[in-house]
């Protein structure tokens, strides 16, 4: 179904059965990306699987947008639903990202951000996604293609996962990717403080081959705080999901079962 939002029309699926759970999608990609965790975790979840704006089946969204509004999209695709906002968060980078501010504004039962760094971007890295993004306007995603699948896959990743970061990313609305990539990733904010904030249980998923968000930066960042605990995922780049499926679905699993209750 499509959903009217503050950011644009949203596109949700739902599947499964029992406590609802959300997942949002990387940037760059769209709700495929859970194709291979989706029928281990709807066994246990009724998942809500959404296309973000500018993205798959996901409309334009506005020039200026934020985490925030992301989370109340979020919030609103769940009441058209008929689902409260008490879900299990899982959000893969950006829909990690959103998930910060969701968990830190709306009373979510838990909360999982697979490659998704609270800090803002490092100075280096930033230049690097502006030029990215300048590169992106002018001369569309086909050139820019070898260097996202690189950035977000690791060196292992088979075929199939190559070709559906590759196929999404071309096939993605230019317009609104681009709109994206400007507001989530170069103006993303410091959402350390949305962590701190947040009293459901927070598990940090970081793939060992993931040069963003290693895991040993995810243990850091969990350091001091008692409700957020990690867990590495080897030979996985920034996408577990879709890279190593049967390691992180065990672990999301393995986290519920620890935090709210698993339907059998």
């Amino acid at each position: 179904m499509q959903v009217d939002t503050g950011i644009g029309t949203v596109h949700a699926e739902v599947v499964g059965g029992g406590p609802a759970a959300l997942l949002w999608h990387s940037l760059f990609l769209d709700s495929h990306q859970w194709d291979r965790v989706r029928d281990t975790l709807a066994a246990h979840r009724t998942l809500v699987l959404v296309d973000g704006p500018g993205h798959g089946r996901g409309g334009l969204p506005p020039r200026r947008f934020t985490f925030d509004d992301c989370a109340d999209a979020a919030a609103l695709v769940l009441g058209t639903l008929g689902l409260g906002p008490d879900v299990d968060w899982v959000g893969n980078a950006w829909g990690g990202h959103v998930g910060y501010a969701y968990a830190s504004r709306y009373p979510a039962r838990s909360l999982v951000t697979i490659g998704a760094p609270p800090t803002p971007l490092p100075p280096a890295e930033r230049r690097r996604i502006a030029l990215l993004t300048a590169a992106y306007r002018a001369v569309g995603p086909r050139p820019l293609t070898g260097a996202v699948v690189a950035a977000l896959l690791g060196p292992d990743a088979d075929a199939d996962s190559v070709a559906m970061v590759r196929d999404t990313f071309r096939a993605n609305d230019r317009t609104g990717m681009q709109r994206v990539m400007r507001a989530m990733m170069l103006q993303r904010p410091d959402l350390t403080e949305r962590l701190q904030r947040i009293s459901a249980p927070v598990l940090l998923i970081a793939g060992d081959r993931d040069p963003m968000w290693t895991p040993a930066r995810a243990a850091a960042t969990a350091a001091g705080l008692p409700h957020v605990r990690t867990a590495e995922i080897e030979n996985a780049g920034h996408l577990p999901p879709l890279e190593t499926p049967a390691p992180t679905a065990a672990e999301i699993l393995s986290f519920w079962r620890q935090t709210s209750p698993v339907t059998s």
